[in-house]
C-alpha cells in the first residue's frame, strides 16, 4: 500500500513538472526620456522562473518591419517553441526580451538627423531597465541577440558595434543595410526624407553589416559567436550571402545556413529552436 501511494505521489510530481510552462507578457511598457514617451515590450519567462530564486541568461529577440513586440509571441510561437526546447534539453532556461521598434523611423537605429534615437534608447535605457526588472545575468557571456529581417539587421549592427555586450548573435533573413548609395537614396525619397551626400555616406558606413565586418580588428574576430540563416528563396538572400563572403575573407568564425524557404514566419518558426540551442551553447559551462 505504501509503495502504491509513493508511486502515485511520484507520478503526480512528475506530471506537474512536465506540465510546467513558461509565461509570456506582451503588452508591458517602460518610460523613455530619450524617446519622450513610453515604449512597449514583451517578455518570455522560463517555466521555473516563479519557483526559483536564480538569475537567468537573456536573449534579446527582435521583430521585423511591420510587426511590433507581439510578433514573435503571436506569429513566432515563442512560448511553445521555447518551452519545448527547454523540456527536451536543447536549450537552457532563459529570459527572452522582445522590444517594440515599430516607430515609423529607421527600425532599431537612430535616424539620420539624430532626433529619433532608438539605438541610444535600447542601450542606455531599455537594457538597463529590463536587466534590473527581471533576474537577468548581466555578464556578456549570458547575453545574446537575434532577430528576423529588420530585426536581423538590428542583430548584426548591435553585435558588431557592441561585441563587448553579446556572446552570440543570430540574424535571420536579415536586412544587412543599404548595399549602395543609390538604394539608400531611393529609400529616403520613398519616405520623404532629405540628407546630404556626406550624411548618407556616414549613415551607410555605420549601418551596413559588410562595412562593419571589414572594420573588425583581428583581436575581436572571435568576440561574438555568429549564426546566420536565410532561405534560398528569400529576397534578402543576396545581402546575407555577401555577409557570409565578407566574414570568410576576414576569417571571422561563423555558421551560415541556407535552407529551403522564403521570407515567411514558417521559415522563422523553424529557425527558432536552432537559435535557442546555439545561444545556449555560450550560456553553458563545458
Amino acid at each position: 500500500m505504501k509503495n502504491s501511494i509513493l508511486f502515485f505521489i511520484t507520478m503526480l510530481f512528475s506530471a506537474s513538472l512536465f506540465a510546467q510552462t513558461g509565461k509570456v507578457m506582451d503588452n508591458l511598457s517602460m518610460p523613455s526620456k530619450i524617446l519622450k514617451g513610453d515604449r512597449k515590450y514583451a517578455v518570455y519567462l522560463p517555466p521555473d522562473y516563479e519557483t526559483s530564486q536564480r538569475s537567468y541568461p537573456v536573449l534579446y529577440l527582435l521583430h521585423g518591419a511591420g510587426d511590433d513586440q507581439t510578433g514573435w509571441v503571436q506569429f513566432g510561437e515563442v512560448l511553445n517553441i521555447t518551452d519545448k526546447a527547454i523540456k527536451e534539453g536543447k536549450a537552457t532556461p532563459m529570459i527572452i526580451i522582445m522590444p517594440d521598434a515599430k516607430t515609423g523611423q529607421m527600425g532599431y537605429f537612430n535616424n539620420l538627423k539624430n532626433d529619433w534615437r532608438y539605438e541610444d534608447f535600447f542601450f542606455e535605457e531599455f537594457m538597463p531597465y529590463v536587466e534590473k526588472t527581471y533576474r537577468i545575468k548581466s555578464e556578456k557571456r549570458f547575453r545574446a541577440v537575434a532577430g528576423l529581417s529588420m530585426g536581423g539587421g538590428g542583430s548584426f549592427m548591435y553585435a558588431l558595434r557592441h561585441p563587448e555586450l553579446f556572446s552570440s548573435a543570430c540574424p535571420l533573413s536579415a536586412y544587412i543595410g543599404p548595399l549602395t548609395v543609390a538604394d539608400f537614396k531611393m529609400f529616403l525619397e520613398r519616405s520623404n526624407q532629405k540628407a546630404t551626400d556626406a550624411e548618407i555616406e556616414a549613415y551607410i558606413k555605420r549601418h551596413n553589416a559588410i562595412s562593419l565586418i571589414n572594420e573588425v580588428k583581428d583581436d575581436q574576430k572571435k568576440a561574438v559567436r555568429w549564426y546566420i540563416d536565410c532561405g534560398d528563396d528569400d529576397f534578402l538572400y543576396e545581402g546575407n550571402a555577401l555577409v557570409h563572403i565578407a566574414l570568410k575573407k576576414k576569417e571571422i568564425p561563423h555558421e551560415f545556413r541556407v535552407r529551403d524557404g522564403a521570407h515567411t514566419w514558417t521559415y522563422w518558426r523553424d529557425a527558432l529552436p536552432t537559435v535557442l540551442s546555439f545561444v545556449s551553447d555560450a550560456f553553458h559551462q563545458y
